[in-house]
């Protein structure tokens, strides 16, 4: 009777506590505010081909098809420079005036052929005339001809010779005009220096594109190839992406620094790459497979695993945790927990994925 009755005042017990203690609570839904809607960006998901990004190392330089260096053939005194380095310049103009001995001497020499050159005309024209009255012979008239053609082309080469310096006999002077159009990117010359034969004055670049000198590792030899697309980025413009391609990959490792330097020519609009800038080159590897394509930017990562929060409305919102396949600088490739076309918060997912988690 005692242990009936215990369980009877158990069971009325029971029946006096409040149901609503036993009743399990349904977490409220969560909505997203009108002010946090407005401040969302979404991305709508789709596939792409899975890509890896290798990044490599690399410097801006010349277009050498479009680079004249003009190297000194004479001794000489610089009496004075009119640019200096990085100055645009024109064909012609006159870069600087030399003063040099030999100025003299290719003077005197011209001048010697000059008047040789009018004697063997006139031995010529006498042997021409001598010959019709059969006095001369076949042969005096071609040594003669010889004599005066042998002194042309020794004239001719002379004044190529000058033609390059420019002589102005009046000052005594060689005049040093740029042979091109385009940039001063190196000089070697200023106002009172001597210069030898053989030294090189300056440097005039065009810079109206430029290649960029990618450094192929051997590990990343099997990644890179000839064709593929690029992007490239310098500590001078932050955030700017310059685009271009792989025109030419080398098969021969450079001596010096050991990689193979893979060449990327380019547009230069702005002149905003210059020679001698270091480059960041980031080459995009297609494996041939395809995938959900997500943002980097819309990736959480938290206790070792990756999540989305997926949108379908101000009050409809999830959290999915995914797999990754593969990711760059831009996309995350995923295996499993999205679709195509479904759409993930990018922006301020952070605050929304810590609600919802609660």
């Amino acid at each position: 009777m005692i242990r009936r009755y215990s369980c009877l005042t158990l069971m009325l017990a029971a029946a006096c506590v409040p149901r609503e203690q036993y009743v399990e609570e349904k977490p409220q839904e969560f909505c997203l505010s009108e002010n946090l809607r407005s401040q969302l960006v979404l991305d709508t998901l789709s596939e792409r081909y899975v890509t890896q990004h290798i990044t490599l190392t690399g410097e801006v330089s010349y277009n050498p098809d479009k680079v004249v260096r003009f190297v000194s053939w004479v001794e000489g005194l610089v009496m004075q420079t009119h640019f200096s380095l990085g100055d645009f310049v024109k064909q012609g103009q006159v870069l600087a005036t030399l003063k040099s001995p030999e100025l003299h001497t290719l003077l005197a020499e011209k001048k010697s052929l000059e008047s040789q050159r009018k004697l063997a005309e006139r031995k010529l024209e006498s042997a021409k005339g001598l010959y019709t009255d059969q006095i001369a012979s076949d042969r005096d008239l071609v040594e003669a001809t010889y004599e005066l053609e042998k002194l042309e082309a020794d004239l001719a080469n002379l004044d190529a010779n000058l033609a390059l310096f420019h002589p102005n006999p009046a000052q005594g002077v060689f005049e040093i005009r740029s042979p091109a159009s385009g940039y001063i990117v190196e000089k070697n010359i200023n106002t009172g220096m001597p210069i030898n034969d053989g030294d090189n004055l300056f440097t005039v670049s065009g810079l109206d594109d430029v290649w960029v000198m990618a450094n192929v590792y051997a590990t990343d030899m099997q990644f890179v190839q000839q064709g593929m697309d690029v992007e490239i980025r310098t500590l001078a413009y932050p955030g700017e992406i310059f685009h271009g391609r792989i025109s030419a990959l080398p098969q021969v490792f450079d001596s010096d620094e050991r990689v193979l330097k893979a060449r990327i020519v380019i547009p230069n609009e702005g002149l905003k790459l210059k020679p001698g800038m270091s480059a960041d080159i980031a080459v995009a590897r297609r494996t041939g497979e395809t995938a959900i394509a997500l943002p980097t930017d819309a990736v959480i990562f938290d206790d070792n695993q990756y999540f989305a929060v997926v949108y379908g409305g101000a009050c409809d919102l999830q959290l999915r945790r995914i797999s990754l396949v593969a990711r760059d600088n831009r996309w995350c490739f995923v295996g499993e927990g999205l679709k195509a076309g479904e759409c993930v918060i990018t922006e301020n997912h952070l605050l929304i994925y810590e609600k919802i988690k609660g």
